[in-house]
């Protein structure tokens, strides 16, 4: 047993090289389904390749996203419709956001790379009243539970993969070349500490090693 497990997490590597998905961009629709069917202003932090800022220009008015990367916002300039309300800028957001309020604010798999507390207390002084925060995010396993969650998770990352890719070897998406950060919090201190800053949010852990928080300001 003790033998075969590195190679089973070797042939899941190699599995994975070659039938790569985005499993950030596999919770955008769940997003939508978060949010109203039309609002005027969103706020994409770490918005990456554009994807998810794209999709919700067909809902609002404006959308602004922003990212510390410039190559990466290069790029979702790119890939966006010159005619879509979209507009994206490099920078810090908790310190260079376009000054709301904002409808709509969404973050996905940024929110560990800044002081979490810090950043939802951001996102709630630009979140208009009756707007949604939904934040996508990744956590650090600990509890017997996150394993279990994991266990299932890895098969059906497997078979999410073959699915998408239609059994083919396929390119790595443009939205995951962005640098990888480890997270540090466990979903327990997540928890803790988003009631804190946002009483009323609600927190539950998902498949693919992620967790979902949505708040409405009231």
């Amino acid at each position: 047993m003790r033998t075969s497990l590195p190679r089973v997490i070797r042939a899941l590597e190699q599995f994975h090289a070659t039938h790569p998905w985005d499993h950030n961009a596999h919770y955008h629709r769940w997003i939508l389904r978060r949010l109203p069917r039309r609002f005027d202003r969103a706020l994409d932090v770490g918005s990456g390749s554009g994807d998810l800022a794209r999709l919700l220009a067909s809902r609002a008015g404006a959308v602004h996203g922003i990212d510390a990367d410039p190559t990466i916002v290069d790029r979702a300039r790119e890939l966006t419709d010159p005619a879509a309300p979209v507009t994206f800028t490099v920078g810090d957001a908790l310190r260079e956001v376009p000054p709301g309020p904002y409808d709509v604010i969404t973050c996905v798999a940024t929110i560990h790379h800044m002081p979490f507390g810090d950043a939802l207390t951001c996102f709630r002084r630009h979140l208009a009243r009756g707007g949604t925060l939904v934040v996508v995010g990744v956590y650090r396993r600990q509890s017997w539970s996150d394993h279990l969650i994991d266990a299932v998770a890895v098969a059906a990352n497997v078979a999410m993969a073959w699915i998408k890719n239609r059994g083919r070897r396929a390119p790595r998406p443009v939205s995951m070349t962005a640098p990888v950060r480890p997270a540090t919090m466990t979903f327990a201190d997540i928890v803790r500490d988003a009631h804190q800053a946002l009483p009323g949010a609600r927190l539950r852990r998902r498949l693919f090693w992620r967790y979902t928080l949505v708040w409405h300001r009231h």
